[in-house]
């Protein structure tokens, strides 16, 4: 069994839009590939043994707990490997529950789907399971408790905290998106330049001198006193001498801890004795340089939430402990405690369990006790001497008890220290009573705290203290998202994109948007290459100037991570055509619609999804779709588009030489076709598809005609403005054009052009990409074969795994076999194919050149136009 391939969606894409966060894995079953799993004896008992909580997993038809049947009955080890890995993550303390098995064309391969939550636990997970099954198969012991260990490690490493956690999900439950910044907590919500921050429960408004307030205890503790709130007396020392005069002045019972200390690292409680105190110092300085002696205020542990001015949460903390029941060892008795379901490692569940450790053992020590003591029934023995839920602590809900003065003193702590999120710890008695009365005292202010203990405490209500934070963050009417309009198809797409984005440029937005030559954040281009996948999507998505969103999305990039982002306000498919067939196992134009198809799927339900009507292939996508629909036509009497208009669709049609928008009975003449740069005067007529989904899309946002009419008019097509797309090079005695056309569907575009013109002589300069199919060469070298009286034949740099004599011979051929009176040449280098055309044009000949490097090719021609103009002069 060998993992052949393993890709990782963060986005909505081929295999699942629901579920855009899932692993595919291409599975070679090799010489499992003809046996079933009923065919092995004992797989089903070990299997059972090793994994019981399968037994909640449904069968592939849904059926609760049919998993095993299925083992029983006899499924592929690919079927057991999607369980698998969906399982450890459950056992890890992960989420996931989404998983599916498909055959290939290939009768020993698998493709095999699961979802994940943390992405480097998911892939750990697929090789975990692999490994698992084949030992299973083998009959060979495993050790699965080190897989268990290293996912649980990876959960830790990088899921959410709770805090974390709470406030995403709120956020995701207004609709507001959400990008992962880091491998950690730091969060964007909302997108472009209606973008906040959070990590963890800092915000991007926290100030960060009421952070360095907050951490700065000494300070803290001074503005509280001057501001009438009850402190501990105390001091700061730094030697063992000054600790010495602290006692002194103090006296016991007190708390020593780390000045810079949070989350009760370091610090030591109710210190009855100088050696104790000379103890904890020592582990104080271990986190800080600086500690502080403090009266150790008696009473319990209370938290108290202020957000944006507001308490809204308080909780009673309660250190980890055990109560003895006059038998059981104080080990076992923690072992009892942490069998709890509701304990786990870290932050996986509610409580976090209690671990036996340094501190817990000098604390025993300190008590005369060990790990192995008995102690009284009904005894407590506390095993921390902070309250950290983080430590195996407890939280009990005490929000309604809490008296008005307290309520008060703390709204004022926060506004004092300058916090939007702060959290207050107290020491006192009764937090019903006034804390000036109980003789309580607050403790620490926290500039991040913790939220587990409100929204899942042990015992009492849960409290939802995310949601004043995002309505701190983005208050009501405030907007979150910037408008998306996301753009794919086989040809087009580029132009579209582009046509778009000026667009939008035109109507005052600052517009970020992303193609096939590199990314743009309001027209400066940032990153070159071909950009249309995720990371190109978040780039834009992510920068805080941009208000408004136009995303070339190509095949490859949903094939292999899925889209940038989960919803978009517009969704536009130009058309589908033969192009990447073979690739990633995409070998028919049904499959690569699929691919295309995720776009208008992604639409959201008030958005639009805008289709090509003269294409069965994408009409088709409007089947099943949840948003709204808008075609667009080169026939103003498409039956589809007349059926659709009748129900009160919206359409765009090219009638009568004009760009007209169908909606109801009304039709709105935008602009005449001839008038548009674009279109050439009309002449290049798989432009004008272009321009009817763009102005579509300008439409539905509520452009008006006449500024969408301005902006038709307004975008002209050159090497700036539309690099390789539709070149057009005017010499005194021929034309050139330069153009990315790679594929037949853009060839045979690009000759219905030419047709148009009164040429003699037509030159094509073409290439074959070398991960096409030989009857891509074939069909590409046919149509440079019905269009050009001469064909140049040159080679990308990089031949993709295939050898030159693969490429340029079917292309031969299928010229050959087309038009016998075409004349070819094989000149490999791309700029010297161009020179040889360039130095060799008859007057009133026209070159088409198709090219890899766009930019140097279209410095090429200029150069050689320059030249030419300068000969002019001279004759």
């Amino acid at each position: 069994m060998k993992i052949v391939d393993l890709r990782v969606m963060r986005g909505p894409n081929y295999w699942s839009v629901k579920h855009p966060k899932i692993i595919v894995l291409k599975l070679d079953l090799e010489e499992q590939s003809d046996v079933l799993t009923n065919q092995l004896p004992d797989f089903y008992s070990r299997l059972r043994k090793m994994f019981p909580g399968m037994l909640s997993h449904r069968s592939s038809e849904g059926v609760e707990g049919g998993f095993f049947k299925t083992i029983e009955e006899g499924t592929t080890f690919g079927h057991v490997v999607q369980h698998m890995a969906l399982e450890l993550q459950t056992m890890a303390g992960m989420d996931s529950g989404f998983g599916r098995c498909y055959p290939t064309r290939n009768s020993h391969e698998v493709y095999v789907i699961f979802s994940y939550q943390e992405e480097r636990a998911g892939e750990y997970a697929a090789y975990a399971a692999v490994r698992i099954t084949e030992a299973l198969i083998k009959g060979e012991k495993y050790k699965l408790w080190d897989d268990l260990e290293r996912l649980h490690e990876i959960r830790e490493a990088e899921y959410f905290g709770p805090s974390t956690y709470a406030i995403v999900t709120e956020a995701v439950s207004r609709g507001i998106p959400y990008i992962r910044l880091d491998r950690h907590s730091l969060i964007q919500l909302g997108y472009g330049k209606y973008q906040k921050r959070i990590q963890a429960t800092l915000t991007c408004g926290t100030a960060c001198f009421a952070v360095e307030i907050a951490g700065d205890k000494n300070a803290t503790k001074d503005m509280l006193s001057d501001a009438g709130i009850p402190v501990p007396k105390g001091t700061t020392v730094y030697s063992q001498e000054e600790l010495r005069r602290a006692v002194t002045w103090l006296g016991f019972p007190l708390v020593i801890k780390p000045l810079d200390g949070n989350h009760g690292k370091g610090a030591t409680i109710n210190i009855t004795n100088l050696n104790d105190a000379k103890k904890g110092f020592l582990e104080a300085r271990k986190y800080s340089q600086a500690v502080m002696v403090e009266q150790y205020i008696t009473g319990f542990d209370f938290r108290l939430l202020v957000i944006n001015g507001k308490f809204v949460a308080a909780a009673k903390r309660t250190p980890a402990m055990v109560v003895g029941d006059g038998v059981s060892t104080i080990k076992q008795l923690i072992d009892k405690e942490n069998k709890d379901p509701r304990r786990g490692i870290g932050h996986e569940k509610v409580l976090t369990r209690i671990k036996i450790d340094k501190h817990t053992q000098a604390l025993l020590k300190s008590m005369e006790l060990k790990t192995q003591s008995v102690v009284p029934e009904g005894y407590e023995v506390y095993l921390k001497s902070t309250a950290n839920i983080s430590t195996g602590g407890t939280a009990t809900d005490v929000t309604d008890l809490v008296d008005p003065y307290n309520i008060l003193m703390a709204e004022r702590i926060a506004g004092i220290i300058g916090l939007d999120i702060c959290g207050i710890d107290i020491m006192t008695t009764d937090i019903a009573i006034p804390l000036n009365e109980a003789r309580g005292a607050v403790l620490e202010v926290n500039a991040a705290p913790g939220f587990r203990m409100h929204i899942s405490p042990t015992y009492g209500l849960p409290r939802n203290v995310a949601e004043p934070v995002i309505d701190m963050l983005f208050p009501r009417g405030q907007p979150a998202r910037i408008p998306i309009i996301a753009v794919t198809g086989t040809n087009g797409k580029t132009t579209t994109t582009r046509l778009i984005a000026h667009m939008v440029k035109h109507k005052g937005y600052q517009v970020g948007y992303t193609t096939t030559d590199g990314i743009y954040i309001q027209d400066k281009l940032l990153e070159k290459g071909d950009t249309t996948g995720s990371y190109s999507a978040e780039f834009v998505l992510k920068d805080p100037t941009v208000n408004f969103a136009v995303l070339e999305c190509a095949r490859g990039g949903l094939l292999r991570s899925g889209l940038g982002f989960q919803q978009c306000d517009i969704g536009i498919v130009t058309n589908v055509s033969s192009d990447h067939l073979g690739l990633r196992d995409i070998h028919t134009l049904e499959e690569l619609a699929q691919v295309k198809a995720v776009i208008p799927k992604s639409v959201s339900p008030d958005g639009y999804a805008v289709l090509n009507a003269d294409d069965d292939l994408v009409y088709a996508m409007a089947d099943g779709l949840t948003c709204n629909v808008a075609f667009f036509s080169m026939d103003e009497n498409n039956p589809r588009i007349l059926k659709h208009i009748a129900k009160g669709g919206l359409a765009a049609v090219f009638e009568n030489g004009y760009i007209s928008i169908f909606k109801n009975s009304y039709k709105l003449r935008v602009d005449r076709v001839g008038d548009v740069p674009l279109t050439f005067g009309g002449r290049a007529r798989f432009n004008i598809e272009n321009i009817l989904a763009a102005t579509l899309a300008g439409y539905i946002s509520h452009f008006d005609i006449e500024d969408i009419k301005t902006s038709l008019r307004t975008f002209i097509p050159s090497p700036a403005k539309t690099p390789g797309r539709m070149n057009l090079f005017k010499f005194p005695n021929f034309e050139v054009l330069v153009d990315y056309a790679h594929n037949v569907g853009g060839l045979k575009a690009i000759g219905q052009f030419i047709e148009s013109l009164e040429v003699k002589h037509k030159v094509g300069i073409i290439a074959g990409v070398g991960d096409r199919r030989t009857e891509d060469f074939y069909e590409l070298g046919q149509a440079a074969g019905n269009i050009f009286d001469e064909v140049i034949i040159r080679l990308d740099n990089d031949l993709r795994g295939k050898t030159a004599d693969e490429i340029t011979q079917p292309l031969i051929n299928g010229i050959e076999d087309t038009n016998t009176g075409v004349k070819i040449e094989l000149i490999p280098e791309e700029m010297r194919a161009i020179a040889y055309a360039l130095e060799r044009a008859e007057p009133g000949s026209f070159i088409a050149i198709f090219t890899e490097d766009i930019s140097e090719s279209v410095k090429m021609v200029e150069h050689f136009k320059v030249i030419q103009d300068r000969k002019m002069l001279v004759d």
